[in-house]
């Protein structure tokens, strides 16, 4: 006899003392077919718990028996706690563990297979059904006896039990006689998939046949002479299910994947509308609406072309496929279980079994009750997601791919206009193509719902204990509660409105460690090293304007930006805190004149874009800061000069005593002094219009097509110069590139002579937008401020030795790792803004970086 068991579960081993149990577990290690921790022994755990496992009760009194009995059953409820912990445990980590004991009891068998129903894991029995003789015999050879009373009750109590084993819901129960002949086949779990040349995971289809087809040809597969379309490099496609229903060609895709499964060259998750459609075609007494109803229209014009027979025989084939699809697929990839792929969604205990629960979770999702109109509201269970697989998922249509909490949803509503979408795998790249029109009308189209509700504000008290936003360069970023009520307060009282907050830009580091030079802080040799060390072989280092950082948003006409952000205006300015940059009055002046020289230079229609998106520096430096000038620097520098000089003055005209050391240190004391007042007055103007304004545009974020993070920092450099030629606002920012130690020492030159003019200093960047190094983004960019410009950030006498020691020991790491995360959000919103999804999940990304600057950080860094 074979038995065949499953990959993971519960295996009971039934019989009364010496019917082999342990003699065939035994047997199966010796020949490599179990390994010693896939046991579970009751006599091993009463060792364990007792140091014994054996009692003799024979040859004694009643009421020794009694006391022994007592004694034995202590012993033994101890053992059978703790065989269940570690059952449990061994079954949560989707182990298969086979139980030996007699199990004899109805109830005894009834607690493994409620702990199998809880778990999520099959239950199978071996029933080891010797002859009593034969059960006897053996006894009398055992060093450990039990007794023929104790035998023949075991073995009256298995006879009277059998008719009960066979009602019990194990998966499979096996009589085994003779265990000599005995055999063990172990099943492979249908739910594990090995990643191999690699997999191209696709959205729900819904029928749209004809956009499969594009999809597929557009990720490479060639269909060969037997009309399967293969990839040269050995990929496969898997769908995340819902390939039928609603679109207009669902007997062909349906039929399409059922022979690519057929091959192996396809896989396919169990879904909602799979499963319905499934047991429709299997002949059992279903509804069919939703879409569904299309299906069988489709096979009364199938059976009507080819008959009843040809048609009865397609649908046994279909149902076939799609009753056998799992509920979900475990990616393995190098020997580990790194992704998921569902249709609706999963839970983390979930992963890797499978029961009726399991699969109604993964059919329909976390669905709590239907609204009036007979729609289902889910809860969003990707919240819950702790672990680092990624989950894919489809069922709920996006506007775009959406990324959450290590989730990843791909259904874009192909049969709603959307798109149909492919995520590759491991390369964890997106493809798509767009639908060839829209199949399922305008009622109740998730995608028409979801722009109409674009601009929906998004609901606070969601993000008031703290929240995660998932970004595509770094991950998960979690924000802390305190840090999240601080922004939300910013929000509520001093930014711009929702829908015109896009962008705010990072906080920048500056160079990791001091410059090792004497009577310098910073050097950009500092700054050079970290990027090397980081596999940097090209940097770009551009003049550092002193003004206040700003976003320049742009549109080609009123009635554009209403689409984008429910207003009619040209543009808007913010600070780097999210506050409008100007008044009203000069905002709208400044961005009239923007506006009309892009016209001029034809910019909108030469990018074929509707709007431009600018991270820029507007100067003066007091348009934003003079209130901090006159109450702080002006006021100090005025106080330290008319000190530093009286007490010179004094000094100078002291003749009785020789003071000439303390003249000399109030010499250098009152010269701070001047150089400060110097300094600070260097980035300061009177503005009385728009011609004293000037802007410098150092990255161009955004089109309304696509982002520019993936062009180098030439390239931004140079749409710069585009923006300033011919501009009376937008200038020109310097800048050179650095690729070995000669250009080092050039710009090094370049940053003393600047810096000794009274300019703030330069910016140092790798060549690329977005850098990583050893799959780790690393700084976009550091600053490396002039020894002069620092006297207004340390004070006026910052280089006295006492003073550079101590800043010498300063700490960048907490700025370094905020100026990281900032950056990813960043960039997370912009994208967001850019695929058109809402007005929340672009708020979250500026909302998480406002929280991160209400993050305590040295301010002077």
């Amino acid at each position: 006899m074979n038995i065949t068991i499953p990959s993971t579960g519960i295996v009971l081993l039934i019989g009364p003392s010496n019917s082999g149990k342990s003699t065939l577990l035994q047997h199966w290690v010796n020949t490599d077919i179990l390994s010693p921790s896939e046991i579970i022994s009751s006599d091993t755990y009463r060792t364990l718990v007792s140091d014994s496992n054996y009692i003799n009760f024979q040859g004694h009194s009643q009421e020794e028996a009694e006391l022994l009995y007592e004694q034995y059953f202590a012993i033994s409820t101890q053992a059978f706690a703790v065989m269940e912990r570690v059952l449990e445990a061994r079954c949560t980590l989707n182990k298969c563990t086979f139980v030996d004991a007699t199990h004899l009891k109805s109830e005894e068998r009834q607690q493994y297979i409620l702990l199998g129903k809880k778990l999520h894991v099959p239950v199978c029995a071996i029933v080891l059904d010797v002859p009593l003789e034969e059960l006897l015999r053996r006894d009398t050879m055992r060093n450990d006896p039990r007794g023929n009373k104790r035998i023949k009750q075991q073995a009256r109590l298995l006879k009277s039990e059998k008719r009960l084993i066979k009602k019990e819901s194990f998966l499979k129960t096996y009589f085994v006689k003779e265990i000599e002949a005995l055999t063990l086949t172990r099943q492979e779990s249908p739910l594990y998939l090995n990643v191999d040349a690699g997999l191209d995971i696709i959205g729900d289809i819904h029928g749209c046949y004809d956009e499969l087809l594009e999809l597929l040809e557009k990720l490479e597969y060639e269909v060969n002479k037997e009309g399967y379309y293969i990839h040269p490099q050995g990929r496969r496609f898997v769908s995340v299910g819902d390939i039928m229903s609603r679109g207009p060609k669902s007997i062909k895709t349906m039929d399409f994947f059922e022979r690519h499964i057929e091959r192996g060259l396809a896989f396919m998750t169990d879904s909602n509308h799979g499963w319905k459609i499934a047991r429709w075609l299997d002949g059992r007494n279903v509804s069919l609406h939703h879409g569904d109803e299309l299906v069988e229209a489709e096979f009364m014009n199938y059976e009507n072309t080819y008959g009843g027979t040809q048609t009865a025989a397609l649908k046994a084939r279909l149902a076939k496929c799609l009753l056998s699809a799992p509920s979900h697929y475990v990616l393995m990839n190098k020997g580990l279980a790194s992704a998921v792929v569902t249709h609706a969604g999963i839970r983390d205990r979930y992963i890797g079994k499978q029961s009726a629960r399991i699969s109604d979770f993964c059919r329909y999702g976390d669905v709590q009750e239907l609204d009036i109109s007979g729609k289902p509201i889910r809860n969003d269970w990707y919240t819950e997601h702790q672990t680092s697989q990624l989950i894919i998922w489809g069922h709920d249509p996006k506007i775009n791919p959406l990324r959450q909490n290590h989730t990843l949803n791909i259904d874009q509503g192909v049969v709603f206009g959307g798109q149909l979408t492919a995520f590759r795998y491991p390369e964890q790249t997106i493809m798509s193509v767009n639908a060839y029109k829209n199949y399922a009308g305008t009622q109740n189209n998730p995608l028409l719902e979801a722009k109409a509700k674009r601009f929906e504000p998004p609901n606070i008290a969601a993000f008031l204990t703290g929240f995660a936003v998932e970004t595509s360069y770094l991950g998960a970023i979690q924000i802390g509660g305190a840090q999240a009520k601080a922004a939300i307060d910013s929000v509520s009282h001093y930014t711009v409105p929702l829908e015109q907050l896009i962008y705010i830009p990072p906080t920048m580091s500056p160079t990791p460690q001091t410059s090792a030079l004497d009577n310098t802080l910073e050097h950009p040799a500092e700054a050079f090293a970290y990027y090397k060390k980081h596999g940097v072989q090209t940097m770009i280092a551009e003049k550092k304007h002193m003004g206040s950082r700003a976003v320049v948003l742009l549109f080609k006409d009123e009635h554009i930006a209403k689409e984008y952000i429910d207003m009619e205006i040209l543009g808007i300015l913010t600070t780097r805190t999210g506050r409008r940059f100007f008044d009203k009055e000069m905002e709208y002046k400044i961005v009239q004149q923007l506006h009309s020289e892009l016209l001029g230079k034809n910019y909108f229609e030469q990018f074929n874009t509707n709007f431009v998106l600018l991270d820029a520096e507007i100067l003066p430096w007091n348009l934003k800061a003079q209130q901090l000038i006159d109450q702080q620097y002006a006021h100090v520098a005025e106080q330290a000069l008319m000190d530093r000089s009286k007490l010179v003055e004094k000094l100078q005209n002291t003749t009785q005593i020789n003071v000439s050391e303390w003249l000399q240190d109030y010499q250098y004391l009152l010269n701070n002094a001047q150089q400060f007042s110097t300094i600070y007055q260097n980035y300061c103007w009177e503005v009385q219009d728009t011609s004293g304004i000037q802007i410098a545009p150092f990255h161009v974020l955004a089109h309304s097509a696509e982002t520019y993070f993936h062009k180098p920092h030439t390239w931004h450099m140079e749409m710069n110069r585009l923006f300033a030629k011919n501009s009376e606002i937008f200038i020109e920012t310097d800048y050179k590139i650095i690729h070995d130690e000669a250009s080092e020492q050039e710009v090094i030159a370049w940053w003393e002579e600047m810096t000794a003019a009274g300019h703030e200093g330069i910016v140092i960047k790798p060549e690329l937008f977005v850098t990583t190094y050893k799959g780790k983004l690393i700084q976009p960019a550091i600053k490396v401020r002039g020894r002069e410009y620092l006297r207004i950030i340390y004070g006026m006498d910052y280089l006295q030795t006492s003073n550079l020691i101590k800043l010498k020991e300063r700490n960048p790491s907490k700025k370094m790792r905020n100026a990281l995360r900032e950056f990813a959000l960043g960039l997370e919103g912009i994208e967001r803004f850019v695929r058109g999804e809402s007005t929340a999940r672009i708020h979250e990304c500026v909302l998480g970086t406002l929280a991160l600057e209400s993050d305590p950080v040295d301010p002077r860094l």
